[in-house]
């Protein structure tokens, strides 16, 4: 059976999805990245290498904040960024799809198409209060899993009142309301909304929000963030099937593309690199850019490297 396959390497999860010719879902699989990125590329193509064994991959992609990693890991044909790899996803979903809600464990973003295009684009800078991480710390300071923390504020008949400008200040009045002996499901509602207005405030502020709108990431689970959403929006807002995935169904799409123009597959297996892989970072000094560049190496050996703006340092 031939098949796409799209990696979506993050800072939090690591994310594989495998289509069909016709673009159907054949797999998924989401893990988390647990701060080793190259392990978790080891251990997300292994599980789908036993769990679809057979499939003839004839294209592949990588997108997310390893990406560069994972090509030079597993061969992907193409490498492209998180904006075109989640619009392609969530357009192959909802083509009438005008804007998206992005929010992951580390960063969100919202994009705005127009006519099936991306027309404009936001991501978050300085504060983790529009992000997964940030619930997560609340659950945990709460005690409870972040399943548990969503069915709470869900359940909740009503919010307690956080400050959504900023983690810290959210994070104050959290433990002020525990000391008034507020109800935890009102606080986890709280919380769900503090996101919500902060995404809106600080990541989409200015942005032309218009239907449908489709929410997307690992946070698009909990649904009490997504009632924050059409609350605060007055408009309905879609979760696809595969919200946790789309990037790495949109960057699978996008391979299908570069394989029906013909470009020849370099997808190396399942059986990626299991090596002593590491990393080296160098600041180069030949210009002001002051360019980070990071390099894979396998003993001392060199894999690849990227991260000059001028290509000094691209492997030839």
């Amino acid at each position: 059976m031939k098949a796409l396959l799209g990696l979506d390497v993050g800072a939090v999860s690591t994310s594989l999805a495998l289509l069909d010719t016709d673009l159907e879902v054949i797999d998924h699989i989401y893990i988390r990245t647990g701060g080793a990125p190259i392990s978790s590329i080891q251990r997300i193509m292994k599980l789908a290498g036993e769990r679809a064994p057979g499939l003839e991959i004839i294209g592949s992609g990588s997108t997310g904040s390893g990406r560069h990693l994972a090509a030079a890991m597993t061969g992907c044909d193409i490498v492209k960024n998180e904006i075109t790899a989640h619009a392609t996803g969530s357009l192959r979903m909802f083509p009438e799809t005008r804007t998206i809600i992005e929010i992951g464990g580390q960063d969100s973003k919202v994009i705005v198409l127009r006519d099936g295009s991306v027309v404009d684009f936001a991501m978050n800078t300085l504060c983790a209060a529009g992000t997964g991480s940030f619930l997560d710390y609340q659950a945990s300071r709460m005690g409870v899993s972040i399943e548990e923390f969503a069915e709470l504020a869900v359940g909740a008949g009503r919010s307690a009142h956080i400050s959504g400008r900023c983690a810290v200040f959210a994070d104050t009045d959290t433990v002020l309301k525990q000391q008034q002996g507020e109800d935890r499901g009102a606080i986890a509602r709280g919380l769900c909304e503090c996101l919500a207005k902060n995404f809106l405030s600080c990541v989409a502020g200015g942005k032309q929000i218009k239907a449908p709108v489709v929410f997307q990431g690992g946070v698009a689970s909990n649904a009490a963030v997504r009632q924050a959403f059409e609350r605060e929006l007055g408009l309905e807002v879609r979760v696809p099937e595969y919200h946790q995935v789309m990037g790495a169904i949109g960057v699978a799409i996008l391979a299908w593309r570069h394989a029906r123009e013909g470009g020849p597959t370099a997808f190396g297996g399942f059986d990626v690199r299991q090596g002593n892989l590491t990393t080296r970072i160098f600041e180069c000094g030949e210009c002001s850019n002051s360019c980070e560049v990071l390099e894979i190496l396998e003993g001392e050996a060199l894999v690849t490297r990227w991260g000059s703006r001028c290509g000094r340092w691209n492997l030839k």
